[in-house]
């Protein structure tokens, strides 16, 4: 069997509270003759909680027979100098000699962004071990800054990171993307379009076993799940919130926005100040224990910001497979390349930044019947396990794995 590093900043453990992309595809992954190891922070993102022991610097960790090693990095708080030191700290730790003597050698290694350093440590370990460098894009950096407009486009710290992207991308056997229209971005930077592989997100359907009917409650209760940052839209999600409730039909309606974020603290100020009553905010749960909570949901609801040029590659967010897969309908406020909602026939779409048009969606949603409901949500499930279970995707990236290496 052969031997794949997956070299993963902010790779969770499922008991974690965050992205579990990489523990699900290696769970499946010795199914098609690969085995891998997880090399991840010792920090928990997005809080920057520390893993490890005073004093440790690396920990080996099995998660249902998927090794993590974990790579001892500051703690930190937010996004600042903390948060840049803390990649660093993983980075160097990465490369330092010695520090993965504990693993056995790889086959091939995986270096996946978000930020590119860790996946130019990545192709720093394939090199030094004489493997094939396969590198993952989770996020187009630093494209994504520009568009967010967080950094300029003439920045000297841009076009240095732009260099090194375009440098990972020539240097790599392969380039796994998750979001769809990843190539027309990639491409026209003079990589081959037969490098590009699309292997979006997924769920695990079994993590997810059918769920009970939505309860007969006079509540109806919309669920959010994930981060709270600048990029979810929240802001245009409570404002929703308050035109519903001035609805006689919105009085009934809950939101629970379930995760933690930069952004928490001020939207539970925005939510007090607005007088919201039906609008709470729970704390973030563990990637095993979102199926017991999502089927207490009658439907639930993803919010983005109003940014076409971020998401003209398209979307593939964790949570709408998580959606997906728990058989309740989702409304979404998007303007995407792509809409895995609508393409399932599972909700509702809207457009993003409209508080108007998202109101009139979530009374919509309340008012259709509840058979209706049902309906949406297992086209959803259907749609989940044809196109993004956690083991055919597996099978893609064992594929694109084999490509690199020689026939046994």
């Amino acid at each position: 069997m052969r031997h794949v590093w997956i070299v993963n900043h902010y790779a969770q453990e499922p008991v974690g509270f965050g992205v579990t992309r990489h523990f699900s595809l290696a769970r499946h992954l010795a199914a098609h003759g690969w085995k891998a190891t997880i090399i991840a922070a010792s920090t928990d993102h997005p809080g920057g909680r520390q893993r490890l022991e005073a004093g440790e610097a690396s920990r080996l960790q099995t998660f249902d027979g998927v090794p993590f090693l974990w790579l001892r990095a500051r703690e930190y708080s937010g996004n600042g100098t903390d948060r840049i030191l803390n990649m660093v700290d993983f980075t160097r730790a990465a490369l330092r000699r010695g520090m993965l003597s504990g693993i056995e050698p790889p086959d091939v290694v995986i270096g996946s962004s978000v930020h590119p350093l860790a996946a130019w440590a990545g192709r720093r370990l394939a090199r030094r071990f004489r493997v094939p460098f396969v590198f993952e894009v989770r996020d187009l950096w630093p494209q994504t800054l520009i568009d967010m407009g967080r950094v300029s486009a003439r920045h000297p710290a841009t076009l240095a990171l732009q260099w090194l992207e375009r440098s990972l991308y020539r240097s790599a056997a392969r380039i796994v993307v998750v979001l769809p229209n990843a190539g027309d971005y990639i491409e026209p930077l003079g990589i081959p379009r037969d490098k590009i592989v699309w292997i979006p997100n997924g769920v695990d359907p079994d993590w997810f076993p059918p769920p009970p009917p939505a309860s007969a409650s006079d509540t109806f209760t919309l669920m959010y799940f994930g981060a709270h940052g600048e990029a979810n839209g929240l802001a245009t999600m409570l404002e929703a919130m308050r035109l519903v409730e001035r609805d006689p039909a919105g009085q009934r309606i809950v939101l629970r926005l379930i995760g933690k974020g930069p952004q928490k603290p001020v939207l539970v100020a925005m939510a007090r100040e607005a007088g919201l009553r039906n609008v709470r905010f729970d704390d973030p749960v563990s990637k095993v224990e979102i199926p017991g909570l999502a089927a207490e949901a009658d439907a639930f609801v993803i919010c983005v910001r109003n940014m076409p040029g971020l998401y003209r590659f398209g979307i593939s967010m964790n949570k709408i497979f998580d959606y997906l897969a728990g058989a309740r309908p989702t409304i979404i406020a998007v303007d995407a390349a792509n809409n895995p909602i609508a393409e399932a026939g599972a909700g509702l779409t809207v457009a993003p930044e409209d508080p108007q048009a998202l109101a009139a969606a979530i009374l919509a949603m309340a008012a259709l019947q509840p058979e209706r409901r049902r309906e949406m949500g297992a086209a959803g499930r259907r749609y989940l396990e044809g196109n993004h279970r956690m083991d055919l995707l597996a099978g893609r990236l064992a594929s694109t794995l084999n490509a690199c290496v020689p026939a046994l």
